[in-house]
């Protein structure tokens, strides 16, 4: 009954953990969760009041696939301005982030061809390279790099059947952010081995200790062969409202547009209301959430520095940390012992690739109250 394609496919570490925190706390577990990257912020006012008038305005019909012309415009005048990548409007797809991924991927990667990508790394670019018929080929990180992906990592890596490199930065799972001789060194790379990139930038607004977020499609040469993937759930507090977008040059922008008129069709109407509202409005509520991150990070790592079974250098962005532990277990079993032990809810390494291994991945996109608690929860298990 079951397709092949699917038999390789692993589910989400991730979700795995949430739903199991979700059960136990049905049982009456004093669960604190660090699993899921979702901000514990509301939706802005403004970003909501923009979707109830779309609304009440019946803004509930069908759009053009790529989106709501308005929203496009916003998002090119954006990556433009902000991110040096010289784009128009009609090279911008508003579509959910995870969404453009995958189409992106299933446009591009014929079954047999390479895929380099980071290790470790988010769960879902794994499983949707297996659905293209594409193989991975993990970019091993390292602390000592910052779990940064380095030039000389992935010029190791190309073979003759290598068609992409995928970048993530800042970096989820562990909030490395790529230097500009990053980004060059791979935009070089790609454009003498004729490769195409997908940078998932969904995390670009989250950066701390006065970096810069580096976008690749905008070194020379790199417009035409890069997809440039970022979105709303992060920067806007809007995980459920599943919306982002997509920058690619026509030739990828029209192949990925099939995938979307052939499935989704386009991303919610009323929703992109929301949307334009969120780009086009002062960004105050952004520069807000990204304090309380950055005071959250430094108060999860003052707390983890009282925890000598864990190991850890400061993340320079997103909002995870990922501590390498002592200790026999691997690393899922580590997760489940610490749900049922000190009731805490995070994800083993290993769900973010072999390099994971013996790390744990904890999100601080939860309150202080939760990170003093929990840590102190941990402390007291690894004790």
């Amino acid at each position: 009954m079951i397709a092949d394609r699917i038999k390789n496919v692993k589910d989400s570490g991730t979700m795995r953990m949430k739903e199991l925190a979700g059960q136990k706390k049905a049982e009456g577990k004093k669960i604190i969760s660090f699993t899921v990257g979702e901000p514990d912020f509301d939706t802005p006012k403004h970003i909501v009041e923009a979707a109830k008038k779309a609304l009440d305005e019946g803004k509930t019909r069908y759009l053009d696939g790529p989106g709501l012309p308005a929203l496009r415009e916003a998002i090119a005048k954006r990556a433009k301005g902000e991110n040096g990548i010289p784009c128009e409007t009609s090279n911008v797809m508003v579509t959910p982030t995870k969404q453009a991924i995958f189409m992106t991927i299933m446009a591009t990667v014929n079954p047999g061809d390479e895929v380099i990508m980071p290790d470790p790394a988010w769960v879902s670019y794994e499983p949707c390279a297996t659905l293209a018929g594409g193989r991975v080929v993990p970019a091993v990180t390292k602390e000592e790099s910052g779990f940064r992906v380095l030039p000389e990592t992935v010029a190791e890596l190309i073979t003759p059947k290598t068609k992409m490199i995928l970048l993530n930065s800042p970096s989820n799972p562990c909030g490395s952010v790529a230097t500009k001789d990053d980004i060059k060194g791979i935009a070089d790379l790609a454009k003498d081995h004729d490769l195409v990139v997908l940078s998932d930038e969904v995390y670009e607004k989250i950066v701390f200790d006065g970096l810069k977020h580096h976008s690749i499609a905008a070194e020379p040469g790199m417009f035409d062969r890069t997809v440039t993937i970022s979105g709303f759930s992060k920067t806007y507090a809007m995980t459920g409202w599943r919306l982002g977008w997509l920058v690619a040059p026509k030739p990828l922008f029209k192949a990925v547009g099939k995938i979307q008129q052939h499935s989704i069709t386009h991303a919610t109407t009323f929703a992109q209301y929301g949307g334009l509202a969120a780009l086009t409005e002062p960004q105050d509520c952004v520069n807000a959430m990204v304090k309380e991150f950055s005071e959250r990070r430094d108060l999860i790592m003052r707390l983890m520095g009282d925890i000598p079974q864990l190991h850890c250098d400061t993340p320079k962005g997103a909002f995870y940390v990922f501590p390498r532990y002592e200790g026999k277990m691997d690393s899922e079993q580590m997760a489940l012992h610490l749900m049922d032990k000190a009731e805490v809810a995070l994800t083993g390494g290993s769900a973010f690739g072999g390099a994971g291994e013996q790390h744990l991945r904890i999100s601080y996109a939860t309150g202080k109250k939760n990170i003093e608690e929990g840590m102190a929860r941990l402390k007291k298990a690894f004790a």
